[in-house]
């Protein structure tokens, strides 16, 4: 199954038998699932990943209850439930936000969680920025007006309101997909902008809630880059080896060490930390 293709996968990538290893059987396994991602053509990188930890996830999940089952026959019953939606990846990727919702009229302030495991961050400038630009803009309060109101229990009709999120846990990795592709008018773009992100200390704690900012401090693991235009681009990564703690380039079948100062581009994509 696609959680044995990508195990697999791993190993043959850690023994470092081969100078490069192609993912086809993890991949000829994950399309049975997700037929899109069979055709040879430019698909989004960010989707993709998202099938693919949705797809482990439920290959785990079901690993992890069959276990405790086994282990645990006297109170399955009890435990199947919550224990059946926990796997090492929600572990790892998920976190949660909350949204206060807060009535224009009678200021009553209802919260809304959420969880998540990539934040899509808008960018708010053309020409260059940084993440934290990216995190300010995603995290800042807006106001839900005309036909985005939303319906006040208290008032008992649609009310403006203002909505502001918060990280409520933070997940050990944070992955961050930069929002380069936008639609203007009926037609979409991408965004070229450069956006600058520190390769270590990242503080979330601004955006988290008091109890969730210990240990909200990250540091930059990987990097999916996108070269080109919509339906006509090249991804590449760069990955920090977890033990050496070096950089690497991987594009395609070259895979080279770089430097730490080859990390930062303007063509990132999908961000690690």
């Amino acid at each position: 199954d696609s959680a044995a293709a990508f195990g697999c996968l791993l190993s043959d990538m850690w023994l470092g038998e081969f100078d490069c290893v192609s993912p086809e059987v993890f991949h000829s396994v994950l399309v049975k699932r997700y037929p899109a991602f069979r055709k040879r053509m430019q698909q989004d990188a960010q989707e993709f990943l998202i099938c693919v930890l949705n797809e482990l996830h439920e290959a785990l999940k079901k690993v992890r209850a069959q276990l405790c089952q086994r282990r645990c026959r006297t109170s399955a019953k009890a435990s199947g439930g919550s224990v059946s939606e926990t796997s090492i990846i929600t572990q790892l990727f998920e976190g949660q936000l909350s949204y206060d919702i807060t009535c224009q009229e009678c200021r009553t302030t209802t919260s809304r969680p959420e969880t998540f495991t990539v934040l899509s961050l808008p960018i708010p400038s053309k020409s260059t920025c940084s993440l934290q630009d990216c995190l300010k803009c995603f995290f800042k309060q807006d106001t839900l007006t005309r036909n985005n109101q939303i319906h006040c229990s208290w008032c008992g009709t649609k009310r403006d309101a203002a909505v502001k999120a918060t990280i409520t846990k933070a997940p050990q990795i944070v992955i961050f997909h930069l929002k380069r592709f936008e639609w203007q008018g009926k037609h979409r773009r991408k965004l070229s902008t450069d956006i600058r992100y520190p390769p270590g200390n990242l503080d979330l704690s601004p955006y988290s809630s008091p109890l969730s900012c210990k240990d909200a401090k990250y540091s930059l693991c990987a990097v999916v880059n996108h070269v080109g235009f919509l339906d006509d681009g090249h991804y590449t990564a760069f990955c920090k080896h977890s033990v050496t703690e070096n950089w690497y380039s991987f594009d395609d079948a070259q895979i080279a060490e770089i430097p730490d100062s080859l990390v930062q581009t303007d063509t990132a994509y999908l961000l690690f930390y």
